[in-house]
């Protein structure tokens, strides 16, 4: 409902309307991001072609330079920094001016329960994966060709095992701050009066995790049925925070999804087959149907399957913590500082 008739200014609350202030975050993000990638990636490139190792043809042509760049975990490691500077400090300057939010309040206000929820998503994502595995394994669409593989045998596995750490670590928080965080609270805060506060939280996650879904639509080997489950994948994440109002559990369920997918149990990762070190190497037949193929288990039923699952899992947990396990209706309010002045304004009219 809009106040006046401004479609750009919601004049009740003294801030531009949920849309604005998403693509304006949107566009801050995407130019931090294009911008400091682009600096990294010409150093990189300039210093490889320097040294010899890769030559201009092979850094034009887009699948050389992937597989390049996806050999390289130093630059990756700082590709996800830019990236992660780039949403931290898009979200910060939009919450901050724009939503008139303190970062805390993006699901990230950091205590005890904050901290339980964090662990129990870390254990919900080894959990899903291996069962996953062991899914594959028995029915002999994996096969197990080693233990403790690196890609360049010349590094300790302890080392090379590091990157992909610090990698998901990013990826989870980045991903689930985005995402979940900024935009699935804006959007259920814009649609809060048109739809009421419990339609406004589901349609506002459907949207969410449309776009999450594109967002990884150009990655490799991704197809309409990826682009679909990742979708999914988007709504099964944000089942955490919508029944608690915190990203711990999206965070902590993104960052072992991702990492016992790819580095323990040697599957690709959306995708993407950056794995300089698994605990488990794999050979991957079967059906693409049932495991996703070169995508990964995200794009296969058994993916579905697991995510059913973890929604499950997720509501049980929050109920036995909670005794009640609801959708958490301050997601589409807004925040404090805008409730303070508009109670401030109405006590004095």
């Amino acid at each position: 409902i809009m106040s006046n008739g401004n479609i750009f200014w919601n004049a009740t609350e003294r801030r531009l309307r949920a849309l604005w202030r998403l693509l304006i975050q949107g566009i801050a993000w995407f130019a931090l991001m294009f911008i400091g990638q682009g600096v990294i990636g010409a150093i990189w490139g300039i210093l490889a072609v320097a040294t010899g190792s890769v030559s201009l043809e092979e850094l034009s042509d887009p699948a050389a330079a992937t597989e390049f760049i996806m050999g390289q975990p130093g630059l990756v490691i700082g590709l996800q920094v830019v990236s992660l500077v780039a949403i931290v400090a898009s979200v910060w300057l939009a919450g901050r001016f724009l939503d008139k939010r303190r970062f805390a309040e993006f699901g990230l206000r950091i205590d005890r329960r904050w901290w339980e929820d964090f662990g129990f998503g870390l254990a919900l994502g080894a959990v899903l994966m291996a069962l996953i595995f062991a899914v594959e394994l028995a029915a002999g669409w994996v096969t197990v060709t080693g233990t403790f593989v690196t890609s360049n045998p010349e590094t300790p596995f302890i080392v090379a095992i590091l990157s992909p750490v610090i990698i998901f670590l990013i990826v989870g928080f980045q991903e689930e701050l985005l995402s979940r965080g900024y935009q699935l609270t804006n959007l259920a805060e814009g649609l809060r009066g048109s739809l009421g506060t419990g339609g406004a939280i589901i349609v506002a996650t459907l949207i969410q995790a449309a776009f999450f879904g594109l967002l990884h639509a150009l990655n490799p080997n991704a197809s309409l049925i990826s682009t679909f489950n990742l979708a999914l994948a988007g709504i099964f994440l944000a089942v955490g925070y919508i029944l608690t109002g915190r990203l711990a559990i999206p965070i902590g369920l993104h960052i072992t999804w991702n990492f016992f997918q790819g580095n323990v149990f040697g599957f690709p990762v959306s995708g993407t087959g950056f794995r300089s070190a698994t605990f488990i190497g794999i050979e991957q037949g079967g059906p693409d149907l049932w495991t996703g193929g070169a995508f990964g288990p995200e794009a296969g039923l058994i993916g579905i399957g697991a995510m059913l699952l973890g929604t499950l899992l997720t509501w049980l947990w929050v109920r036995w913590h909670d005794g009640d396990a609801g959708l958490e209706e301050t997601i589409a309010e807004p925040p404090e500082r805008v409730q303070q002045e508009m109670a401030e304004r109405a006590a004095v009219d």
